[in-house]
């Protein structure tokens, strides 16, 4: 695993050992970053279950002003921090070793986020949990575009009953990137504000 662009590119990165993880490919990661690329210069991007931390890591290497990344298993925490000092980004990256809905608490009122990547466990209803602490805090705006990887399987109502548009849906062999708003018009084949 490494880091695929940027001022950071081809420098490897450290996964968890022995945890039930499930790195992004660098083609996924090539997509997905091409998808976020318009919005990433600057912005403030909050990595929710970061596992290793490669995401977060990614949008700092290609422009993010700063990335926060939220994770409560403390060898993958542990994995993060190595990773963000072997990438020389420890001015522009906090990690919070907690669980994601205590860390949208923690981070409340003290400032928003233009881009929020989720990649909880499958099947848990970990995301669930997230939206909603998301929905109810400052964290996010109308501006906001969130990230959900999610089983191929992944039912978005709850989402939408949350006040959750889906503005574009990326649907890959073995999971897909769900791309939220708190505001407009669902768009579910990728026109509008992507």
């Amino acid at each position: 695993m490494r880091i695929i662009a940027g001022t950071a590119r081809s420098l490897p990165l450290k996964t968890p050992s022995g945890l039930d993880t499930r790195p992004t490919t660098d083609r996924v990661k090539e997509t997905l970053f091409n998808i976020l690329n318009p919005r990433l210069f600057g912005c403030h991007f909050l990595d929710l279950f970061a596992g290793s931390g490669q995401i977060g890591l990614e949008a700092v290497s290609r422009g993010a002003k700063k990335a926060v990344f939220v994770e409560n298993n403390r060898k993958a925490a542990a994995c993060i921090k190595e990773n963000i000092e072997f990438t020389k980004f420890t001015e522009k990256c906090d990690l919070l070793v907690r669980d994601v809905v205590s860390a949208i608490r923690c981070l409340e009122g003290k400032e928003t986020f233009g881009l929020v990547f989720l990649d909880p466990p499958y099947g848990k209803g970990l995301e669930q949990e997230a939206l909603r602490a998301l929905a109810d805090s400052s964290l996010i705006t109308e501006d906001t575009l969130l990230v959900l990887e999610a089983a191929l399987d992944w039912d978005p109502s709850f989402a939408r009953e949350l006040g959750y548009a889906v503005v574009r849906e990326k649907k890959y062999r073995t999971n897909q990137h769900v791309f939220l708003t708190r505001g407009g018009a669902e768009d579910t084949m990728g026109r509008g504000r992507l």
